[in-house]
């Protein structure tokens, strides 16, 4: 909280402090209908903002992730040490050449083959119902290639990632080979909950547990070959196998459970995971043709086999006799096949994009602990979209409107559903001058049931609760409207915004009694709404040596659904403070999670803060860091369920120091790699078995 009131404080003392000099700061750059700032390097086109990376951030950075961070851009939340990237609180797709990429991926980046970072808030219909998208332009040698590896270890707990790359090029053609692997083993954990259960004839009963300790298992990785061929303005090819493996993602969880129902205290025993793997297959094909045209086709193939199980055990301390006993075992094997085709036409100050997908999986689920039953599920989802942008003077306009067709069957129930559903969107952006504009955009996209949600297979959670899914719920829709306003002063820059959302038939929980069983099932709701206020400033204190950057926002909700109506007000922010000099670079980091309103339940992500110092030296990088260094890790959830008013805290020793080896070596000259402009979406489903 500090740094972000200092942070805040000193944009405006920079505001106040050199208003006068503005005019005579201001660089003279005439470049039609766009934006242009000199320090830090950024260009607010109407659909993007491009981040031209400095001298300084390169020199100081071993990899991509290490130079994003350096870019400070201000609606980011970037961890070099967790491997994550997020924008208020929600995920962002990353991609490396517009293909879809991960964040290990990133990683093996050289930083000096980072011609720029396209950052976009509104992603268009093309980009398939994204929050955000992260774009980095990459070059690479016509020869030789490079080699990349960078690991980060913990000193005092099994905590590590550890990421090579190598890359070969002859040509027009690239082969890349690399992986990743982190390690998360024996991270001990805590847990606190409680909760009311209001029966149905008004007889309440209250649990509480007591931890006796725990274990967090969080190990994975993928491997990686892709081979592409470019011929420049003509043709680009892209086909890249994988494999994404999890031998280790479990929770468990020991405690005590006291009631007030006059039974006796038990142990208690709380073990939730899944283990698999996922090969796939994607293959991508672009030729461009007379008069500005453009084809595009995408193809992906995923499958999925693993396992995934939930145990719950209640028994009496002294003859440790069962009082409850339950336990699931689900074993998928899933696939996915989905392909997109994209006609593109640009003209001078104009673009046409026409385009279609289709993406089909094919779930089968056997429930070892039922006999061995299978089920079987087929969902279809087909998705048509056109989209028209124009510039005209200071304004620039993008329109468009997608369909989307969805069906889903259990084939031995015979249960399903489908659906059709209009996907508007729309964005106009008004230059004021080089320094300031604003940009105005609605976006809707649509949620399709998981398979969790939608597989009517009973399964128990604990002694009172169990979980249903329910086949006939529909796809759901969303629509938010943002307004964004971009400034520049000298040394702050920014924007400042506003955002309403609603989702008027969500999918979320629905939980009622059925006898004695308390079960949670999904509904479309009545829905929910939210307003946000956000402000996005990137501070440089001292030129190239000092520098903050952040993301304040708070948020009001409503939440409807079957017998209630809820509200929630929360605020969250990320802060960082950049110092880079002589080589070194320290940087500290601050995130206080959204405290979002889904369903019947308030939940919250991470509360994380860093500190991180590294110094680079020729072709290597060391850093060493700790995660938590300050206050307690702290990740739940409170439900405000008539039926169940519960609240959980789910806490891990996170004070995690560690050490940090980069090393890059490339040979060759410099050329664009090959640039991807669309990527099919889609992945293989997996059950969930139990667990609150």
């Amino acid at each position: 909280m500090r740094i972000i009131l200092i942070m805040v404080l000193l944009a405006i003392a920079f505001s106040i402090a050199n208003a006068q000099s503005e005019a005579a700061d201001s660089i003279k750059i005439t470049e039609l209908h766009e934006i242009v700032v000199e320090a830090p390097k950024v260009v607010h086109k109407a659909d993007m903002d491009v981040y031209l990376p400095s001298q300084s951030a390169i020199d100081n950075a071993r990899n991509g992730i290490q130079l994003l961070t350096n870019l400070m851009i201000p609606a980011l939340s970037i961890s070099d040490a967790l491997g994550t990237i997020t924008s208020g609180g929600r995920a962002v797709q990353v991609r490396i050449n517009g293909r879809t990429a991960s964040v290990e991926q990133v990683k093996n980046l050289l930083p000096s083959s980072i011609k720029r970072v396209e950052w976009i808030e509104n992603p268009g219909l093309r980009y398939n119902g994204a929050n955000t998208v992260l774009n980095f332009i990459v070059a690479n040698p016509t020869v030789g290639g490079s080699f990349m590896l960078n690991t980060m270890q913990a000193v005092n707990t099994a905590f590590g990632r550890y990421n090579p790359s190598v890359k070969f090029n002859f040509g027009r053609s690239q082969i890349e080979i690399g992986g990743a692997y982190k390690l998360t083993q024996n991270i001990k954990t805590h847990r606190d909950y409680t909760e009311t259960l209001t029966f149905p004839d008004g007889r309440t009963q209250t649990r509480n547990e007591k931890s006796r300790g725990g274990a967090l298992y969080n190990s994975c990785g993928n491997i990686r070959a892709a081979y592409s061929y470019v011929k420049p303005d003509t043709t680009v090819v892209v086909i890249e196998a994988g494999g994404f493996f999890k031998p280790s993602d479990k929770w468990e969880y020991l405690g005590f459970v006291s009631s007030d129902a006059g039974v006796p205290d038990m142990l208690l025993t709380d073990i939730t995971g899944s283990r698999g793997t996922w090969p796939s297959l994607s293959a991508y094909w672009e030729q461009h043709f007379a008069g500005r045209q453009t084809l595009v086709v995408d193809f992906k193939s995923e499958y999925y086999t693993g396992r995934t199980f939930s145990d719950y055990i209640e028994q009496l301390p002294d003859t440790y006799q069962y009082v409850t006993d339950i336990r699931t075992n689900i074993n998928d094997r899933n696939q996915l096949y989905a392909i997109e085709a994209d006609y593109i036409k640009n003209w001078t100050m104009s673009r046409l994009t026409v385009g279609s997908s289709y993406t089909a999986n094919r779930n089968r689920s056997t429930y070892e602990t039922l006999g061995g039953a299978v089920f079987h599920q087929r969902q279809d989802k087909v998705y048509f979209f056109a989209e028209y942008f124009q510039r005209l003077n200071k304004f620039t306009l993008t329109a468009g409107l997608g369909a989307q067709y969805t069906d889903f069957l259990f084939r031995e129930t015979g249960l399903g559903s489908d659906s059709w559903n209009m996907r508007p969107q729309a964005s106009l952006t008004y230059t004021i001058n080089q320094k300031h504009g604003l940009r105005l955009n609605f976006d809707s996209w649509q949620s399709t049931p998981s398979l969790a949600e939608t597989n009517p297979t009973p399964q128990q959670i604990d002694s009172y609760q169990w979980r249903i899914g329910n086949p006939n719920i529909k796809t759901a829709n969303s629509y938010m409207l943002t307004l964004r306003y971009n400034f520049q002063i000298p040394r702050v820059y920014g924007q400042f915004g506003v955002r309403a959302f609603t989702s008027p038939n969500a999918i979320t929980p629905l939980v009622k009694w059925e006898g004695e069983k308390l079960v949670t099932t999904y509904e479309n709701s009545r829905g929910l709404q939210n307003l946000s206020l956000f402000l996005a400033p990137q501070i440089d204190v001292i030129p190239d040596w000092l520098m903050l950057s952040g993301y304040l926002q708070w948020r009001a909700e409503r939440m409807r659904g079957s017998g209630y109506s809820l509200t929630n007000s929360a605020w969250s922010c990320y802060a960082t403070l950049q110092l880079r000099h002589w080589g070194f670079t320290f940087t500290a980091q601050y995130i206080r999670a959204q405290r979002d309103l889904w369903g019947e339940k308030i939940s919250w992500g991470e509360d994380m803060n860093t500190l991180d110092l590294s110094y680079n030296w020729k072709q290597w990088g060391f850093s060493a860091g700790c995660l938590m260094p300050f206050g307690n890790y702290d990740q739940g959830w409170i439900s405000l369920c008539r039926w169940n008013r519960s609240e959980q805290h789910s806490r891990l020793d996170m004070r995690i120091f560690y050490v940090g080896i980069n090393y890059n070596l490339q040979w060759g000259h410099q050329k664009r790699k090959a640039n991807k402009m669309i990527n099919v979406g889609g992945d293989a489903d997996q059950s969930t078995a139990g667990g609150r």
